[in-house]
């Protein structure tokens, strides 16, 4: 399942996906320590997750994630390739490494992957 989140709904993510259950109110207190969010923005924001089907919320207001971070990732990724290098997955692993300082440790490790691949 393709679901399509936000930046701020990726900040209320990040903090499910870390804790794996969480109360809302926590979230709410921790998003207001980190980024000045009000708790009325947090909850809205909240009901976005779970109205996009990424969240349940049960009994004492705890939240759950119901999609895995790799998904979302794998689908951010496929879509910047799609957007941005035409769908060419090694052009944008170009652009990475041209823009990237890699030391020899790092290289050996990118080759070893490529050679799996």
């Amino acid at each position: 399942m393709k679901i399509k989140l936000f930046d701020s709904e990726l900040k209320v993510m990040e903090i499910i996906w870390r804790e794996g259950e969480v109360r809302a109110k926590d979230i709410a207190h921790e998003l207001n320590g980190s980024i000045g969010w009000s708790k009325t923005t947090t909850y809205a924001v909240i009901n976005k997750c779970i109205k996009k089907g990424a969240v349940s919320r049960g009994e004492r207001f705890l939240c759950r994630p119901l999609i895995p971070k790799s998904e979302v990732q794998e689908n951010e990724t496929r879509e910047l390739v799609d957007k941005l290098y035409d769908g060419s997955k090694s052009s944008l692993i170009a652009s990475l490494l041209k823009a990237e300082d890699l030391d020899t440790q790092q290289i050996e490790i990118l080759r070893e992957l490529a050679n799996k691949l």
